[in-house]
């Protein structure tokens, strides 16, 4: 008898910033600029860059930006910025997902309309880390971040979220940081996956601190697996462990989901990508199928304005068609 793979899926995905300014300050940031030292994208640059994905297997389009202030006078026409960017994603047939920082109900009820998801990492719920890393970082307040994953569940917005690991926090901390998570999925069942996300030190950052260490990670997952609901998938990005003996443990203990693979990861830019061509052979050999999804799983189709249940139909119908072809080999 055959033994059948076992699977484990990422996003085929590209990342367009609408800036990289913002105004927090997160000691171990290699993303930021300082305010007004970044320039904005236009809708014109961004046209250019996506045009060539159309026929590169791109699916999801991640709109990841850095913060502009909630009172500066231009946070408008950063978050009208963001919104357009999103409507050009889908006019080109792609999925959008975005991942901007805190929004206000309003900014969040309105993005929905233009996205298929959306996501924001809690990283750790823990004050202390106000006294730290996150002392310049006045939207890293763990209630204001609890209360994003709140709205977004009200507003039933298929969510993101996820754990920043090794920045200051204990082990006990991470886990009333994933108790916190299910408690809400518990409350309004939107979390569609949580990133466990190990710190990796980077050229850019101010901190400059060792590591977490993969094994570490494996026992996170762990645990993880056992204080989530089963139906949260856990996400790990394959470009952070470096080990391949690590990655596969992971996957061993809980992780089914390797997020979006691109170019380039535009939070760690130390640290590429795998291509996904090379880690799904990497898997294979040891029994994984690697195989693609959308930025949206599919019981959460429903929850979508008409426009986007269609743009994502389509998309589950190609998928389901490349499935049949590859069987068929």
């Amino acid at each position: 008898m055959t033994k059948l793979p076992k699977t484990v899926t990422y996003s085929p995905a590209y990342t367009i910033v609408p800036t990289y300014e913002c105004f927090n300050r997160c000691h171990y940031c290699n993303f930021r600029t300082d305010p007004r030292k970044s320039p904005w994208l236009t809708l014109m640059e961004a046209e250019a860059l996506l045009q060539p994905l159309k026929h590169q297997g791109v699916i999801e389009i991640l709109v990841l930006s850095g913060e502009v202030h909630p009172q500066s006078s231009r946070r408008a026409d950063w978050f009208w910025r963001i919104y357009n960017l999103c409507e050009l994603a889908l006019s080109l047939g792609f999925l959008p997902h975005t991942n901007v920082g805190p929004l206000s109900f309003s900014e969040m009820k309105q993005l929905k309309a233009v996205n298929v998801s959306m996501g924001l990492m809690l990283e750790q719920i823990t004050p202390e880390l106000l006294r730290t890393v996150h002392r310049h970082a006045p939207s890293k307040v763990p209630e204001l971040r609890l209360q994003q994953l709140e709205w977004a569940g009200e507003l039933e917005i298929p969510f993101t979220t996820g754990l920043l690991l090794g920045i200051g926090e204990t082990q006990a901390e991470r886990r009333e940081t994933l108790t916190a998570i299910a408690q809400i999925h518990q409350r309004w069942g939107h979390i569609q996956e949580v990133i466990l996300q190990p710190y990796s030190p980077g050229q850019r950052e101010l901190w400059g601190k060792a590591a977490f260490h993969p094994q570490d990670l494996v026992e996170l997952v762990a645990a993880a697996r056992q204080i989530l609901p089963n139906e949260i998938t856990l996400q790990i990005p394959p470009n952070l462990i470096q080990e391949p003996q690590y990655l596969l443990a992971c996957l061993e203990a809980g992780a089914r989901d390797l997020g979006g693979i691109g170019p380039r990861d535009e939070v760690n830019p130390d640290y590429p990508h795998p291509i996904d061509a090379e880690l799904a052979q990497t898997l294979l050999a040891a029994d994984w199928l690697l195989i693609p999804r959308l930025p949206i799983y599919p019981k959460y189709d429903s929850r979508l304005p008409p426009p986007l249940q269609t743009a994502v139909q389509k998309w589950r119908a190609k998928l389901s068609q490349l499935d049949r072809i590859v069987t068929k080999r």
